[in-house]
């Protein structure tokens, strides 16, 4: 019975370090922010297109312009930012540095 209790406690063990290693090549921050996603954002896409690309953004600011209202999505991790702006609730502008050497 020792036995058995002894190899389920490696067991568990090993199973536990397979998990937390395997933890570590992910993007545990969930950030979507890669330049591949970024580059299916295009204009006249709506906020949840955007959202399903990018994820939720790190900050945003929504100003009323009387004739139409201007959203700022802005994404950051670490020193990569993205921009996007929305003019009615559809994207107008966006700007990056991915893709540019740090």
């Amino acid at each position: 019975m020792r036995i058995i209790s002894r190899y389920s406690a490696i067991l568990v063990t090993a199973l536990l370090l397979v998990l937390e290693l395997s933890a570590c090549s992910r993007n545990l921050s969930g950030s979507k922010l890669t330049l591949a996603n970024y580059d299916q954002v295009t204009l006249g896409m709506s906020k949840a297109q955007v959202e399903n690309i990018l994820g939720p953004p790190t900050t945003a600011e929504t100003k009323d312009m009387l004739i139409f209202k201007k959203t700022t999505y802005r994404y950051e991790h670490g020193k990569k930012f993205a921009t996007v702006t929305f003019k009615n609730d559809e994207v107008d502008s966006k700007d990056t540095n991915l893709g540019r050497e740090p």
